[in-house]
């Protein structure tokens, strides 16, 4: 009970500045229909009480299943096998990932169906699988992690440069959306597992983390790839009406809560198959294990769907009106400063942010501070929003001068910071832009796109969540600089002491 409470503190004190904002900028220059607030404010609690949910099912049934399937496949002498189990988990998880039918839901409408939903869906979940076993393979094998990104996002530049603006907003994008609440949970639990059965304990460490870093420039690398294999060039559509109507709030959750119970079964069901099918033929766990497991998923189960139900119920149309009304204004002014401040406080209502955050500082043992973990996370994530809405407002900024400069200095970094912080860094990428990322934030967005004549929907409405992958890398990578630096001294300090 007293675990129960201290996620439910921790998820007010995540949620709550989120609520506090929107409800400033209601009673003062941004005032929502009462439908709409009412909305939002019973979204609220059903993000609160969800999160509180879905984080204790997690500790209790997809972390240990995850750590399972690591630890067995790292026992497997059998490469065939190893690769093809990851290769059908990876895309099974992905395929399954509830954000990336959001994010190939809202391309296909905005796009007017030139990028079907079941396409983006195939080759991101294909990437993502083909990536992920490469990302597994690379902890088994030793290798770096900064070549593996070196050599994936160069890739991607190559990529790049025979595409679109309009495809790679959409690539970039898709990248932090299949990094959701389900998948982040179990790869971190998954390397994990390998990791603990390294003998090198410095190396199995840093090994807990760049496996979902990995896994996210495969859905950049399906997406590219397909554009150039259909030749997709320029894309155009527009911003699909969100509104929310009358006043019966049972009637407008009601409405959405069958479609999202059944997506989060589906979300889940790739991983209590592989459970079950592990425990066949591998695990063997006790009858109380595996309930106990059991009653994790199910707290996983319904914490998701009570919480996507509050996301997807309130928060959603209610970004769109806020970007619509505040890039309406004769000043700049408030937009630039709203997103600035939603980006703040955004990031820390991700549940993968608190997954993550929670193993750096149980896997360093504490040396790595989760709080500065997040003030880190949470700046530049405010960053990122606040950047997203500037390159709306000024006509001749373009993505890729945000993106090739800032993904270039990320790699560089790789090669000046501490492993741990490299893999943590990327995996912050990935967290960062999860599903109120995918729901709130880019509907703020795209509602101010649609509202500045000199904006173009697809290229400047997207790539909003690409800017939120790439700036925590960079500033976690900054932390793990400070961090080195810190150690070298108290080191230095040491041997003078001694001398």
């Amino acid at each position: 009970m007293d675990v129960l409470i201290d996620k439910l503190k921790e998820v007010l004190a995540s949620v709550l500045p989120i609520t506090i904002i929107v409800l400033v900028l209601h009673f003062t220059i941004s005032p929502l229909s009462s439908p709409m607030l009412y909305a939002f404010l019973f979204g609220s609690a059903l993000v609160i009480i969800g999160l509180t949910v879905f984080l204790f099912g997690i500790d209790q049934g997809l972390e240990p299943i995850g750590h399972g399937i690591g630890n067995t496949l790292s026992y497997s002498k059998s490469y065939a096998a190893i690769i093809t189990i990851c290769l059908v988990l990876g895309f099974f998880i992905t395929y399954a990932e509830p954000d990336l039918h959001i994010l190939a839901g809202q391309v296909d409408s905005v796009t007017a169906g030139q990028i079907g939903r079941f396409l983006m869906v195939v080759v991101v979940s294909i990437g993502i699988g083909v990536m992920m076993t490469l990302g597994l393979l690379r902890i088994l094998k030793g290798i770096h992690l900064k070549y593996v990104f070196t050599a994936a996002y160069g890739l991607i530049l190559i990529l790049s440069l025979f595409s679109s603006f309009d495809l790679i907003a959409i690539a970039f994008d898709a990248s932090g959306a299949t990094t959701g609440a389900v998948t982040v949970p179990f790869m971190l639990a998954l390397s994990g597992g390998i990791s603990a059965m390294k003998s090198d304990s410095k190396s199995s460490e840093a090994d807990n983390f760049g496996l979902v870093g990995i896994a996210s420039t495969g859905a950049i690398l399906g997406i590219l790839g397909t554009g150039l294999i259909f030749r997709l060039d320029k894309l155009s559509g527009t911003l699909p009406e969100q509104t929310i109507a009358g006043s019966n709030l049972l009637e407008l959750y009601g409405s959405r809560l069958l479609p999202i119970a059944r997506d989060s079964l589906v979300s889940l069901l790739p991983i209590i198959i592989a459970y079950i099918l592990f425990q066949i033929f591998a695990f063997k766990q006790s009858k109380s294990r595996v309930f106990d497991i059991a009653r994790g998923l199910f707290l996983t189960y319904l914490g998701l769907v009570i919480f996507f139900l509050g996301v997807y119920g309130g928060f959603m149309a209610v970004g769109t009106q806020l970007g619509i009304q505040l890039a309406s204004m004769d000043s700049q002014v408030p937009v630039l400063l709203v997103a600035l401040l939603l980006g703040l406080v955004t990031v820390l209502a991700e549940p993968a942010v608190h997954v993550l955050t929670h193993q750096v500082e149980d896997v360093t043992g504490g040396s790595v501070n989760r709080t500065l973990v997040l003030i880190f996370l949470s700046v530049a994530v405010g960053l990122s929003i606040f950047l997203s809405a500037l390159r709306i407002l000024l006509p001749n900024l373009q993505l890729w001068a945000y993106l090739l400069p800032g993904f270039g200095i990320a790699v560089i970094l790789a090669y000046f910071v501490p492993e741990l912080f490299v893999g943590m860094a990327f995996d912050a990428g990935g967290v960062a832009s999860g599903p109120m990322t995918a729901t709130f934030s880019l509907a703020f967005v795209q509602g101010i796109a649609s509202q500045v004549p000199s904006a173009d929907l697809v290229a400047d409405g997207f790539g909003m969540i690409a800017i939120v992958a790439m700036t925590p890398i960079i500033a976690l990578e900054l932390l793990g600089a400070l961090y080195q630096v810190k150690m070298r001294k108290a080191a230095a300090s040491k041997v003078a002491k001694k001398a």
